[in-house]
């Protein structure tokens, strides 16, 4: 097997109009395509990550919640690279997101840090 890279990341969300505006608004993503599944009751919403990779907000009714934070067995969190932590950082909380503190990793001596989507997906910011 010859993986090329990651082509994308599906999240499902209880409320996709919300989850929208946070993608879009609040963390600026592009929308490549947005398809309503009449037979499912369900949003599809492909968003475009700066490299080409996307994220697939799905909306399903009554879907479960995520039993742990953060960690559950299957994806733990998704990691963004930024340039500047310090003003996404601050972009974010002027937007009313709420932003742990910023750390360091031990390991690489990089700076990262988390908030949530609005369902409480973790989503990290990792420095470059």
């Amino acid at each position: 097997m010859t993986l090329l890279g990651l082509h994308h990341v599906a999240v499902i969300c209880s409320d996709y109009s919300v989850s929208k505006q946070f993608y879009t608004e609040v963390l600026g993503l592009n929308i490549l395509s947005e398809v309503y599944r009449a037979e499912r009751d369900s949003y599809k919403l492909d968003l475009e990550i700066p490299g080409g990779t996307q994220i697939e907000l799905f909306s399903f009714p009554a879907s479960p919640n995520r039993l742990t934070y953060p960690e559950a067995r299957g994806l733990r969190h998704l990691a963004f690279l930024v340039s500047d932590l310090d003003h996404q950082v601050s972009d974010l909380v002027a937007k009313g997101v709420s932003v742990e503190e910023i750390r360091t990793d031990e390991i690489t001596g990089k700076r990262y840090t988390f908030f949530a989507d609005p369902d409480g997906l973790p989503i990290e910011l990792y420095a470059l």
